[in-house]
């Protein structure tokens, strides 16, 4: 979410059950627009809120250019001081996973997340799944880096048509944008997300008669496994759209239709839901 549209957007999450209040939402404007400047990006997004059980994470991400691949991260515990966020390593993305208590809220804290969760059976080597030493104990800025990668990768968002891939392989905002109609936007496929395509190049070129690389080179969520983990609504006559993740619970997506305003906001524990196979 945009923050120089965080306070008229960030009511209509209040249809998803997310609230913040005013004097916070304004609060947190005015900090998102200073780390902006601060950093030279020419769009900043307020990312949502990771519960803590001493503090919450507030995270934020910035570009200077490339709106996919230029993406800089930031956490704060009080909404105030932003503290870049490293890179997600190897050993953070293999231990994360593995983690099932919540968040402490102290990034510097470390705990030995490979014997709570043992990954590998008690009788098979180790080795045969991993590469190199295995890693046992992680660092809570490196899981919260891991775990926003996650996210993003599964989770994250945008419109069709929303991003425009340039012939040099940029990925800027597409400013032609005028949103989605009520026809399109019923279908899941007018849903891509926001990461690097991991699908086939031809997938979307197979299932789509209107093809257009140059804003269909993302995965659409219809492929994501498995079918019915996203709940697709429509609010206020068919003039705005929520999309709620089940895999990522806290996960909102909106799009208010016939318009470029979009965005998306994630408040929640930072958990993945294992039993979403069981509830659709």
């Amino acid at each position: 979410m945009e923050c120089v549209k965080l306070l008229e957007s960030i009511d209509l999450f209040g249809y998803a059950g997310i609230c913040v209040g005013t004097e916070n939402s304004q609060l947190l404007q005015n900090s998102l627009i200073i780390l902006q400047q601060e950093n030279h990006f020419r769009k900043c997004y307020y990312w949502g809120k990771i519960y803590g059980v001493r503090n919450d994470y507030h995270i934020a991400f910035g570009f200077e250019k490339d709106c996919m691949n230029d993406q800089v991260y930031h956490y704060s515990t009080d909404g105030f001081n932003w503290l870049l966020l490293p890179q997600a390593s190897k050993c953070a993305r293999f231990l994360t996973p593995l983690a099932i208590n919540k968040f402490e809220g102290d990034p510097s804290i470390v705990t030995n997340v490979y014997n709570v969760n043992p990954p590998f059976p008690p009788n098979e080597d180790p080795k045969k799944y991993y590469d190199g030493p295995i890693p046992r104990e992680l660092k809570e800025e490196d899981r919260l880096a891991a775990t926003i990668e996650i996210i993003r990768d599964d989770a994250v968002v945008i419109p069709r048509g929303a991003w425009f891939k340039c012939p040099n392989g940029d990925v800027v905002e597409n400013f032609s944008f005028e949103g989605l109609d009520t026809a399109d936007a019923s279908y899941l496929k007018s849903y891509l997300h926001a990461r690097l395509p991991q699908q086939k190049w031809n997938t979307n070129l197979l299932t789509r008669p209107d093809y257009n690389y140059a804003i269909d080179f993302l995965d659409s969520i219809d492929l994501d496994v498995p079918q019915g983990c996203w709940d697709l609504q429509f609010l206020l006559g068919k003039r705005l759209v929520l999309l709620h993740s089940l895999c990522w619970p806290g996960m909102t997506f909106y799009h208010k239709l016939n318009t470029p305003h979009y965005g998306f906001l994630y408040f929640g524990h930072g958990q993945k839901n294992m039993d979403v196979v069981f509830m659709v």
